[in-house]
């Protein structure tokens, strides 16, 4: 996450004497921004812009909701320079060519080489086919009885943790071809962060 998209700072009005032991989640909205409200375990608050463009506030399991919509108010412009800054990446990202499968593939096949050892016994010791096609609907598939993982040409223009986690994903397709929970306990067990890494493909749908 960028460090532009975080925002913490102390925390005034918080409930004392209340048993809040437990975890609690609700969309709130203050100061015309809509944000998702945690409170957990923390000392200060924080705030921080998610690479989907929501707004999320973490704050101490007592704060007050008043306390946080004040907190959050108060820093609603920053909030939209977060988002401009954010919008205007992704529009940049999208002017860019679609890369051709030759300028993709090195890159792809470096990411592969690092994952493969993982799945060298369930491939049987031998590497999958490597491919690349102008996929505009997904951001890859993998055919285990082709032993071949196709990779989109647009995903070389991602973030390298979210290229990572794509091939990881078709990877895990050679153990478990659905997405039952096997496959997403699989998934974690490779990449504890995967759900951080999928959210920063969403924006380049």
């Amino acid at each position: 996450m960028n460090a532009h998209n975080v925002l913490s700072g102390p925390l005034r009005g918080t409930k004392r004497g209340v048993n809040a032991a437990v975890e609690r989640t609700e969309l709130r909205r203050a100061g015309g921004v809509e944000y998702t409200l945690t409170r957990k375990r923390v000392k200060n608050l924080n705030l921080r812009l998610a690479p989907d463009g929501s707004v999320r506030a973490s704050a101490p399991l007592r704060a007050s909701g008043a306390a946080v919509d004040a907190f959050v108010a108060a820093h609603a412009g920053w909030v939209q320079k977060a988002l401009a800054r954010q919008q205007a990446a992704e529009a940049a990202r999208a002017a860019l060519p679609t890369p051709t499968a030759a300028e993709c593939l090195p890159l792809f096949e470096a990411v592969s080489e690092r994952v493969f050892p993982r799945f060298e016994k369930v491939l049987g010791g031998k590497k999958p086919v490597l491919k690349v096609r102008d996929m505009r609907t997904r951001w890859g598939s993998c055919h285990p009885a082709k032993r071949q993982i196709t990779l989109a040409a647009r995903l070389a223009l991602q973030p390298p943790q979210a290229i990572e986690y794509v091939v990881v994903h078709e990877y895990c397709h050679f153990v478990h071809p659905d997405h039952q929970a096997g496959f997403w306990a699989l998934v974690e067990s490779l990449l504890p962060d995967y759900k951080a890494r999928r959210a920063l493909l969403r924006n380049g749908r």
